[in-house]
């Protein structure tokens, strides 16, 4: 993983569960529905799982039934990067964190009005700060 914090592969694995660790720093997608964050309610905001770099509020969430937790904006644009991904026989935009440049899933143009994006990002990928 090409990171701007400097971390060793090593220190990655040490500071990541195994999940983490294949969907950030390998772009693994884990299975749908089976993530922590698919069906969570509550309100605050998504940070990276890497780096704590504030991705996503939860006032941007939405049920996509698409099997993965679903935002139609990000919290801080700037804390996105968005990559062409022709992998898998698909045309995609993989979105990364820019701190860290984990993998955290893909940007698509098929969400809700007016914006009509859906930002479907793996759990595994975030942690969640409550509001307090």
């Amino acid at each position: 993983m090409d990171t701007k914090l400097n971390k060793s592969e090593q220190q990655w694995a040490k500071e990541l569960d195994r999940e983490q660790y294949r969907v950030l720093c390998e772009s693994a997608t884990e299975a749908p529905y089976s993530g922590k964050y698919v069906n969570f309610k509550k309100d605050g905001f998504y940070y990276c799982a890497g780096c704590g770099a504030k991705l996503f509020s939860s006032e941007n969430k939405f049920d996509s039934g698409c099997g993965w937790p679903s935002f139609y904006a990000a919290a801080d644009t700037s804390n996105i990067i968005e990559v062409p991904d022709e992998s898998h026989g698909m045309i995609r935009t993989e979105i990364k964190c820019k701190k860290c440049g984990g993998h955290l899933g893909h940007l698509f143009n098929d969400g809700p009005k007016p914006g009509g994006m859906r930002y479907c990002v793996n759990s595994a990928s975030l942690n969640f700060k409550g509001n307090e």
